[in-house]
């Protein structure tokens, strides 16, 4: 199930930093967003983004706690089974992450990490856990080249933006850190339509990260998002194209919404 992780790396990853911020988070406490994940005509898993229903407090500030996760469901998981959780402690004011955790089962791998982040001194410390997540096994600390976005927290970042002024071809060169790596993403925007969901029709905007060739995606720009042009940004729909068919991440329910 690498193509379901690697498409969530670049579903979340690299939406950083397009305009200014809007003046309010465009989201609330005890959101959720359903999605399926299918191949073809095979459901493959079920995915959910949650933002907690209360604030988190970290030195002293309230926090988002937010989390993703994906679940292989019926015959896909005679292929692998996936239990993944992504985190982070999002900061509402600094629109930075504080804290991102990962808890991964795929298969019989697993692996159990957090990455506190000092943003104002630009370092990061990682912590790894053993296979039960009960002991720690591995401390390590990282400079980073200015202020990131963790795998989780750049996504709510982008919904953060105010999107009204922004134009086909624009694009941005974004920083993220993730498994002890900085990546240097292109986001493209590719312009607007009017798509049919299964929340109703909605008009969105379209994003493109520019991905490196590898053996699993098709083109410069395999996967594309749609994020709803209302108030909420949502995201209702991923599309990657693989070398052999694509991988589609579809909304089937959202709740808790700041907007109706």
């Amino acid at each position: 199930m690498i193509q379901f992780r690697l498409l969530l790396l670049f579903f979340l990853l690299p939406t950083l930093g397009l305009t200014q911020q809007a003046p309010t988070v465009p989201f609330t406490f005890g959101e959720e967003l359903n999605f399926e994940v299918s191949y073809g005509w095979i459901n493959l898993a079920d995915a959910k983004m949650q933002v907690s229903n209360q604030p988190h407090i970290h030195d002293q500030k309230p926090h988002y706690k937010i989390d993703v996760y994906g679940q292989t469901k019926g015959a896909a998981a005679l292929f692998g089974r996936v239990n993944d959780n992504w985190g982070t402690y999002w900061d509402g004011d600094t629109r930075l992450p504080k804290i991102s955790y990962r808890h991964i089962e795929e298969g019989k791998y697993r692996k159990h990490e957090k990455v506190f982040f000092d943003q104002k001194n630009r370092k990061a410390k990682m912590q790894l856990f053993d296979r039960e997540n009960k002991v720690l096994t591995e401390v390590k600390e990282f400079d980073l080249p200015g202020q990131v976005q963790d795998l989780v927290s750049g996504f709510y970042y982008l919904r953060s933006l105010d999107l009204r002024d922004i134009k086909a071809g624009d694009y941005v060169t974004i920083k993220g850190f993730f498994d002890k790596e900085i990546y240097n993403i292109k986001l493209i925007f590719e312009g607007t339509e009017r798509i049919k969901t299964e929340l109703g029709e909605k008009d969105t905007f379209i994003f493109s990260p520019q991905v490196p060739k590898n053996k699993l995606f098709r083109g410069e720009y395999p996967v594309k998002v749609w994020v709803t042009q209302d108030q909420n940004k949502i995201p209702v729909k991923i599309k990657a194209n693989l070398f052999l068919g694509s991988l589609n991440f579809d909304i089937i329910s959202a709740k808790g919404l700041r907007y109706n």
